[in-house]
């Protein structure tokens, strides 16, 4: 196979209320990536548009998305699968590009959550779980990860000090991150002391809906060569899915979509845990983290605690993660989010990071899951010595 790599990122910053339109807030995140590729609409050949639906009143945002940015007549479509949309638009935009149909794709992921209330957000993504036998009963995401929590707990020993350890580390990277929702710290005591969500679940322990966007600018070897003096490669893909039910569910300790898109990307790779030396995970809730910690392999079932004990996932540590704040303090605008987590990744393996920047950087992980465990997509980049 030829070689795909991203040569241009972008990102709005992450809000609570965007006061524009969807197609200007798309506008934002297009036009950084677009800067950072130093290229023109005509030069991308295909666009794929990413998001979760029933969060505005658009239908087929990728029509409108493609007129507004100036890429009319190249073809555009749109691809959902809720929080892991844009990893799975990368996913697309690198098989397009193995085919040999474009040499230059546009993968664009966004979210307005702000077009509708809290509550009704939250019952949107009740129905993100099965209408007939699960949702209509209330359970919520928090209850869903409350559930993982509650069992790894009961099964490994794990505290809720052990979760509130992952906020405040979130949190401090969070300060320094210009394009995260929340840029103050967080305590231990503050997260601890925070009012409960869904038990044990605390307020401190859950992301927050934002309004955002994200583009991943992707092409072939050969274009990739020419027009980017540091382009970051796709070394590996892995995608992988679980029953939508729980009662589906082998295991609440982790997520085994997760640990099936891992094995796949390591094996594409060539590479395994011990080789990445900066990671970005779907931390919707602290819970998320610490089954990722252990889902990628970064530890032992179970052990994943010693790690944010130790401070190992910090700058520094024995594998950093989410150093750019993750969901937790960025916020989490469904669609853009993967879109966000290769934006840092991206920038890491260029050393253009800033002060959130792991020294000597060479190869990077994004986890990134759809639903409670629904979806999962794991993707391995590198780049070149």
């Amino acid at each position: 196979m030829q070689k795909v790599g991203i040569i241009g990122v972008g990102q709005s910053a992450f809000v609570r209320g965007y006061e524009g339109s969807i197609r200007e807030l798309v506008f934002e995140g297009f036009s950084e990536a677009m800067r950072d590729a130093q290229i023109k609409p005509q030069d991308i050949q295909a666009s794929i548009i990413c998001s979760a639906p029933e969060y505005d009143k658009q239908r087929t945002p990728a029509g409108l998305m493609a007129e507004y940015l100036g890429l009319n007549p190249q073809p555009t479509f749109y691809i959902e699968s809720v929080c892991s949309s844009s990893s799975m638009g990368l996913r697309v935009a690198f098989s397009m590009i193995q085919a040999g149909l474009h040499d230059v794709v546009a993968v664009i992921g966004f979210q307005k959550m702000s077009e509708i209330s809290s509550a009704e957000s939250q019952e949107r993504m009740g129905r993100g779980a099965d209408i007939m036998w699960e949702s209509p009963f209330g359970t919520m995401m928090p209850a869903y990860y409350a559930m993982h929590a509650r069992a790894h707990m009961n099964t490994y020993g794990t505290t809720e000090e052990d979760l509130a350890l992952i906020r405040v580390k979130a949190a401090s990277y969070g300060q320094i991150n210009e394009k995260a929702v929340y840029r103050k710290g967080v305590t231990l005591e503050k997260a601890l002391e925070s009012d409960p969500v869904s038990t044990p679940l605390k307020v401190f322990d859950c992301c927050a809906n934002a309004d955002g966007s994200s583009c991943i600018i992707v092409a072939s070897e050969e274009m990739a060569k020419k027009l980017s003096p540091k382009p970051v490669w796709i070394l590996g893909l892995g995608a992988a899915s679980a029953p939508i039910n729980m009662a589906g569910r082998t295991t609440f300790t982790g997520l085994t979509c997760a640990r099936e898109a891992a094995k796949q990307a390591y094996d594409m790779a060539g590479v395994g845990p011990g080789d990445i030396d900066v990671a970005e995970v779907h931390d919707c809730f602290t819970i998320a983290e610490m089954m990722a910690y252990e889902d990628l392999g970064f530890a032992e079932p179970g052990k994943g605690k010693e790690l944010i004990r130790n401070k190992e996932t910090y700058i520094g540590g024995k594998i950093p993660v989410n150093v750019d704040g993750g969901l937790l303090s960025k916020g989490h605008p469904i669609g853009a989010t993967g879109g966000s987590q290769i934006r840092t990744i991206t920038l890491q393996l260029r050393g253009e990071a800033g002060p959130m920047q792991v020294d000597g950087a060479k190869i990077g992980l994004v986890h990134n899951i759809g639903g409670v465990g629904i979806y999962g997509n794991v993707t391995i980049f590198g780049r070149d010595e």
